[in-house]
């Protein structure tokens, strides 16, 4: 398995659904989700705050500290992807032309990551912080995990 992912014991396909773990009180994280849900049509993804009591069981799961990462996070097919990663995987399973970023795969991890760590530790003082984890509109809410 890739560096960067972590397969969660006993959980190889026992969710039909990939999960997206998000920062709740970041602005982009949660503009990220706002645009994944209209165009994920075949509501693959279900979504939970790295805040709420969902994401720490499913962290635990993974093998990671909950409350330790500030890092968006997909758990699929029984692994655990982070960063540059769990962006590009995601982009591949939305509609054209959105899989095409799976081509930035061949930028080399580290440098992916870089990028993605350099936005991310920017993220609150360019775009803002929530002071509370919105909720989502009523005909997304059965996407959400609890």
């Amino acid at each position: 398995m890739a560096p960067g992912t972590h397969e969660a014991p006993g959980t190889r396909h026992q969710a039909p659904h990939a999960v997206i773990l998000f920062d709740g009180l970041c602005n982009v994280c949660s503009g990220s989700v706002r645009f994944i849900l209209p165009r994920d049509r075949k509501a693959v993804f279900r979504f939970a705050s790295l805040q709420s009591s969902a994401a720490a069981r499913l962290l635990t799961d993974c093998g990671r500290t909950p409350g330790t990462l500030d890092s968006l996070v997909l758990i699929e097919d029984g692994g655990c992807y982070e960063r540059s990663d769990a962006v590009l995987r995601i982009a591949g399973r939305l509609p054209f032309p959105w899989t095409l970023a799976g081509a930035l795969r061949i930028i080399p991890r580290p440098i992916r990551d870089a990028l993605y760590t350099f936005l991310a530790a920017r993220r609150y003082r360019w775009f803002g912080r929530k002071d509370v984890c919105e909720l989502p509109p009523a005909e997304w809410r059965e996407r959400f995990l609890e």
